[in-house]
């Protein structure tokens, strides 16, 4: 597995193209718009952290003065990584001190300049809000474990905040099968369809009033709009929709939340 990684570094780096120019049906949807300097950075940090080669330190500092990855960066998500870079980078090149003060800067742009809605959830982003505060909730508290200490309390607490938006807090979970008025028709093919032997059109039930009849348990919805409404309507995609990504920093972010209390 490593020896495929290292190859597929290699080839990411030596032969430098958006994705999406060759799988044409990403286009739309899955894009590389932020380019693809934040992913060759992060892929050589990983292989650090794997290797322990210094080598792999030295291209990621390329990458990072070839790409201007100090700079612009509002969000922690499957396009845009970063932050990542940040987190990783203070992680395995401490004596780096770039990584560490991007990664406090992204933290204080956050807490002090990102939008949020009126209840208190951070809000990057229209489609999936909650993904993106919970990534971004992922990180502080990333932070509060191997960066500056000294910001460790308020970063744990910040990010407490986002996740407790996100199971409760505002008066009805947006996990689906847990807490209290957990959303009842995600945005998902399978769970939407009838048991069988009923079937589904075209394999799911899209326009179909009530609950889905299979539970998703956990899976986390895209979220409220920024004046924190939400409907739980599984046509409404944009803040019913469940994905892989949702979950991915959300499920770190609930461990590091388990570990810490």
């Amino acid at each position: 597995m490593l020896e495929t990684a290292k190859e597929l570094y290699d080839f990411a780096d030596q032969k430098r193209e958006n994705y999406h120019n060759s799988i044409t049906d990403a286009a739309a949807f899955y894009r590389s718009w932020s380019g693809y300097g934040d992913e060759l950075a992060w892929a050589a940090l990983w292989l650090n952290r794997a290797t322990g080669d210094a080598a792999y330190l030295t291209k990621a500092q390329e990458h990072w003065d070839e790409f201007n990855l100090g700079e612009d960066a509002v969000q922690f998500a499957w396009d845009d990584k970063k932050a990542g870079v940040y987190a990783l980078g203070s992680l395995v090149d401490p004596d780096n001190t770039q990584y560490e003060t991007a990664l406090k800067a992204f933290l204080h742009y956050l807490k002090t300049e990102a939008q949020y809605t009126p209840k208190g959830l951070v809000f990057l982003d229209t489609w999936g809000s909650n993904r993106h505060a919970a990534n971004v909730a992922f990180i502080s508290l990333w932070a509060a474990k191997y960066g500056d200490q000294a910001d460790a309390q308020a970063n744990i607490e910040w990010a407490e905040g986002q996740m407790n938006y996100i199971l409760g807090d505002v008066g009805h979970s947006f996990v689906v099968g847990f807490g209290v008025d957990p959303p009842q028709r995600p945005h998902h093919r399978s769970s939407s369809c009838p048991i069988p032997p009923d079937s589904c059109t075209d394999g799911w039930a899209q326009s179909q009033p009530g609950p889905d009849p299979h539970v998703l348990y956990g899976a986390l919805v895209g979220g409220p709009a920024q004046d924190d409404s939400y409907t739980d309507d599984r046509m409404d995609y944009t803040h019913n929709e469940v994905a892989c990504d949702y979950n991915a920093a959300y499920s770190g972010a609930l461990a590091a939340l388990i570990e810490i209390n």
